[in-house]
């Protein structure tokens, strides 16, 4: 199956060379051009335009900041596809948008599966994300042979747009879970508890957290500040947390 990356910085770019280090054929654009001169250096096949990448592929991969790109992309490249193309949307979207592109994919005659993932940078070099997916069970299965060289584990959680939704509420989590973190090492800094030791301690019971095990002691004490997630991308997060609730009638103090 010939695959092709839209979207090939941080995320994108370790996923195609993750797939290129594993035998697997792979065909990248990025808005970029030194990114993309860039990635031609490292040996990955490259085009010019992302009309010429879906002209060619069998299943795409979108790697994009978020909904109105990944809409702007589709828009501009639907056509381009072949018939029976899977296209597999990577980024952290907005469902809504995602159900409608899933729609518009149909009536072409391809599938269109939400497949954000988990684990930063790192993980998308190493084949070690975990990706939530939301569409037809029959798509991802078709689509499942790559990108099982992709992750570390696949969760289909239900039909098109709950990838998203799962993705976006993984999101608010981390977020809400930063905040309290700091809020408890503050609380034990005044009690006299190093931070090394509190988390030491939290992370054997109850109250640890993704955030408590691997963000604060890798990226946070360690001063280096360095997973290649923004804190705007972060904000962009907890605003679709935000606009989601409120277009589901959900209350969220």
């Amino acid at each position: 199956m010939k695959t092709g990356i839209i979207g090939c910085g941080n995320m994108g770019g370790g996923m195609a060379r993750h797939l290129l280090s594993n035998g697997i054929e792979v065909l990248c654009h990025d808005a970029s051009a030194a990114l993309r001169e860039h990635l031609r250096a490292d040996g990955l096949r490259v085009t010019d335009s992302a009309s010429e990448l879906a002209r060619e592929v069998d299943l795409l991969i979108l790697s994009l900041p978020n909904a109105t790109i990944v809409r702007q992309v589709m828009d501009s490249i639907g056509r381009d596809l072949k018939a029976g193309a899977l296209v597999v949307d990577t980024s952290t979207s907005d469902p809504t948008v995602t159900r409608s592109l899933a729609e518009e994919a149909g009536r072409r005659g391809q599938s269109f599966l939400d497949a954000p993932v988990s684990g930063g940078p790192v993980a998308a070099r190493s084949g070690t994300m975990t990706m939530l997916v939301g569409g037809a069970a029959d798509a991802l299965e078709r689509a499942r042979p790559v990108l099982e060289r992709l992750t570390g584990k696949i969760v289909h959680v239900g039909p098109s747009g709950a990838g998203h939704a799962a993705k976006i509420v993984n999101n608010m989590l981390c977020a809400a879970n930063l905040v309290l973190v700091a809020e408890g090492i503050r609380l034990a800094a005044a009690a006299g508890v190093p931070a090394q030791g509190l988390l030491e301690g939290i992370n054997a019971g109850s109250g640890r957290s993704g955030v408590s095990e691997v963000n604060f002691p890798r990226w946070i004490l360690s001063g280096r500040f360095d997973s290649g997630f923004t804190m705007g991308l972060m904000r962009k997060d907890v605003r679709l947390a935000e606009t989601l609730a409120q277009g589901l009638g959900v209350d969220l103090p």
